[in-house]
């Protein structure tokens, strides 16, 4: 599929925005938790799973180098979980499950993407991000999902 110029402006524009989030930190035991990810949530809505995915994974590398990278070369490996995650959404979110999507997309951002950091570092570590995991997870989806439907018509 060949991509246009136009799409790869818009797909730009998302990773962008992205970044712009990545600005917008909460406060937890790691520095990247941010709002960088709804831009992706947006985009898998109106600009199809395959550029979302890009974006979701994309913003997160982009938002954690601007946090110092604290978890170093893991942050790759969340970058694919957000790039999977984001997929999800756009999934259910199109063939009309949006609160599942919402659900699935909270829950699996704030917990299950962690889990593997429970192994990694500690289960403490996990314990400790958890909390403002859930809450970034669920002000990225509430945002998104606000502006979805203010977009969707210019798409």
């Amino acid at each position: 599929m060949a991509v246009n110029t136009k799409k790869l402006t818009i797909i730009a524009l998302f990773i962008a925005l992205s970044a712009v989030g990545g600005f917008i930190k909460l406060p937890s035991a790691v520095g990247s938790i941010a709002l960088d990810i709804f831009p992706a949530l947006i985009a898998v809505t109106v600009i199809g799973n395959k550029s979302g995915a890009l974006v979701g994974g994309l913003g997160h590398v982009i938002s954690a180098q601007l946090g110092g990278l604290p978890l170093g070369p893991l942050h790759l490996m969340i970058a694919v979980e957000m790039a999977l995650l984001v997929l999800l959404f756009g999934l259910l979110y199109q063939s009309g499950r949006q609160i599942l999507a919402s659900i699935l997309f909270v829950l699996g951002n704030g917990l299950l993407a962690a889990l593997p950091f429970a192994f990694i570092i500690s289960f403490s570590f996990y314990i400790a991000i958890a909390p403002m995991l859930l809450l970034a997870a669920l002000i990225n989806t509430i945002l998104a999902l606000l502006i979805i439907s203010k977009l969707k018509p210019f798409f």
